[in-house]
């Protein structure tokens, strides 16, 4: 009798201490849940932004800059080929007092821009429809790809015969360059969307251009995006093969004339004055643009967490 009791004693005790274990454990996953849900809107120390953010790139700009100098001192080969910090910058300030310094970045900078949001405006309906359409898809969905693989320099002759030396041969390289990467990025995008998205946005009256618009771009974004980073690559780097094989004094002097200037010349700070501001002008877009849109999407998902 005396062992009976024990053992409903020890089961209530289990009992008690399993239905508190899965309180604390239901207790547990919805703090899990409410900070995931939480935002936060405390800002960041700028301390901590600037151990985090901006001091990684000043030492690793630093560091560049030493082992140029010291390769310059050590005369590993002659100055004229690889001239010393200061020369690039004595050219900098040098283009700055003429005022030119900004007009070069600014030639580049606007029709680089002007032919991205072209080749958007042309590249995302085409890649909707090449996702879309079975028959679009395996008519021009190959021919797309070998596009994208096209070295942009190679268009730049036939776009000049066509064309002449003019603004509008430079957007038609861009074009060329750029439209396919984003077309096909967002082709990649749309193969990607889980079939359950499109039945339950069909379930919901989402079809044709409404279901478009509110299930198929939305749920593709992430691919989209990546495609867009990747056409204002092509759009860039055509530009740069553009400007340097082609010159004008109608076109203007942009970063790639410039650093076709500093060849014909024989002016190698010229040279890496050009390579600095391209390099540059890269990095300040996708700081500017591209990242911005990704923490974006990101946060949208849940993935990334206010600050």
């Amino acid at each position: 009798m005396a062992s009976t009791e024990t053992s409903a004693a020890e089961s209530a005790t289990g009992s008690g201490v399993g239905a508190v274990k899965d309180s604390g454990d239901l207790a547990g996953l919805e703090a899990g849940l409410d900070a995931l849900d939480t935002v936060q809107t405390k800002r960041t120390p700028f301390r901590r932004t600037f151990v985090e953010k901006i001091f990684p790139p000043i030492v690793a700009v630093a560091l560049v800059l030493v082992v140029w100098q010291v390769l310059v001192w050590a005369e590993v080969t002659d100055s004229y080929k690889l001239p010393a910090p200061s020369a690039v910058w004595d050219e900098v300030q040098e283009a700055w007092l003429e005022g030119t310094l900004l007009e070069y970045i600014w030639t580049s900078v606007s029709r680089g821009l002007l032919g991205f949001l072209m080749a958007l405006v042309i590249g995302t309906p085409l890649g909707l429809l090449v996702a879309r359409v079975k028959f679009v898809r395996a008519a021009i969905g190959p021919i797309l790809s070998g596009l994208q693989s096209l070295p942009s320099v190679a268009w730049v002759p036939p776009a000049v015969l066509w064309l002449g030396l003019n603004d509008s041969m430079m957007y038609a390289v861009i074009l060329l360059g750029a439209v396919p990467s984003i077309a096909n990025g967002l082709v990649s995008g749309v193969d990607q969307v889980p079939p359950l998205f499109l039945r339950a946005g069909r379930t919901m009256g989402a079809t044709g251009l409404r279901g478009t618009w509110h299930v198929v771009i939305p749920a593709a974004l992430p691919g989209y995006l990546a495609g867009l980073k990747q056409g204002w690559a092509f759009s860039w780097r055509s530009l740069m093969a553009a400007e340097i094989i082609a010159s004008s004094p109608d076109l203007g002097v942009g970063l790639g004339q410039l650093l076709e200037n500093g060849r014909t010349a024989n002016s190698m700070p010229m040279v890496f004055l050009a390579i600095l501001l391209i390099l540059i002008v890269g990095i300040a877009i996708d700081l500017l643009i591209f990242s911005p849109l990704e923490r974006w999407v990101l946060r949208s998902r849940g993935l990334l967490v206010k600050s």
